[in-house]
């Protein structure tokens, strides 16, 4: 990447078509986003100040959580600060770091939601070698494994997309994404080809393999439940019930996003302004926020945990 294109300012069109409609997408972002914060920095302090939390299931919530905040404030401050100033401009280096960011964070969902199936699988499949299965250290290995490969292999896609050489500057969509800093790329360059199959390859591997072996999990623990007592079958829906919300909501959102960017249709001005706005409130700015709200709703460890910290904060020890 030279130096020319380092210096390069990109301008998202999408918000000078938004008129008066600027304010109130600037009023939900911002409640949405706040609550989400809110709710997830509740959730992650009760994990960590609350030692019968520390189990493996909460300490994958807890990196989830951490990654959905990660994605949501790679995106939602920005698009804030456009709304509120108009100055609807980013630089290359910025938008490269955004496309990081958010591709990291759908991918490092993807694969601790699958870290999560496996370990509901071996709770409810093995449930007397549960902790000797999920012991400390493998559950280290799991956050790590789940984590680092992921955020290296969309390193990898944004130094090959750093490469390419830019004819367009205008982003048509309300935050930088792989396929929009492609749309930038000369159509000519056959190094977009490249960079395009390495992206499917990543989205194979990042979303369709693990949503593939959550669902067979699931398969699978449904034909075990199927054959237990209605008690038994009550208790074991319960305990997966948080994980499986989250997984079917973030699929859904995810493959609407997937769908509409590699399709890009070509859409009126109106359209232009509603389904950009749609699909982030989808992908970044709802599911940040549904996981610590399932959790902390359908949780009863962290149902108990939050009214023992409040009746403690309401006494004064």
């Amino acid at each position: 990447m030279n130096k020319s294109i380092l210096s390069m300012t990109l301008i998202y069109v999408t918000y000078g078509e938004m008129g008066s409609a600027k304010n109130v997408f600037f009023i939900l972002v911002l409640t949405i986003y706040l609550a989400s914060v809110i709710a997830s920095g509740t959730v992650m302090l009760l994990i960590y100040l609350d030692t019968s939390l520390h189990k493996p299931m909460y300490i994958f919530l807890f990196s989830l959580i951490v990654n959905g905040i990660i994605g949501s404030t790679a995106v939602w401050p920005k698009i804030m600060n456009i709304l509120l100033t108009d100055n609807n401009t980013v630089s290359y280096v910025e938008c490269l770091m955004q496309v990081f960011l958010i591709a990291s964070y759908g991918a490092c969902n993807y694969t601790m939601l699958t870290v999560m199936a496996y370990d509901r699988f071996v709770f409810i499949f093995k449930p007397l070698h549960y902790h000797t299965v999920m012991n400390p250290y493998r559950v280290k290995q799991l956050v790590l494994i789940g984590t680092l490969i992921p955020v290296m292999v969309i390193l990898a896609q944004i130094c090959l997309t750093s490469r390419l050489s830019l004819c367009r500057h205008t982003i048509q969509r309300a935050f930088c994404d792989n396929v929009s800093v492609l749309d930038l790329s000369c159509d000519n360059d056959n190094f977009r080809v490249v960079c395009n199959v390495f992206a499917i390859c990543a989205i194979f591997s990042f979303s369709v393999l693990p949503m593939f072996l959550v669902i067979l999990s699931y398969l699978k623990i449904i034909l075990i439940i199927l054959k237990m007592s209605t008690d038994a079958r009550r208790k074991t829906f319960a305990t997966c019930s948080p994980h499986l919300i989250i997984f079917i909501f973030f699929s859904f959102a995810s493959l609407f996003s997937t769908i509409y960017n590699r399709v890009n249709p070509d859409v009126s001005v109106r359209e232009k302004i509603i389904r950009p706005f749609f699909l982030a409130t989808n992908y970044i700015l709802i599911p940040p926020f549904i996981q610590p709200v399932v959790y902390g709703l359908k949780s009863k460890d962290i149902r108990r945990s939050f009214h023992k910290y409040r009746k403690r904060a309401i006494l004064g020890f």
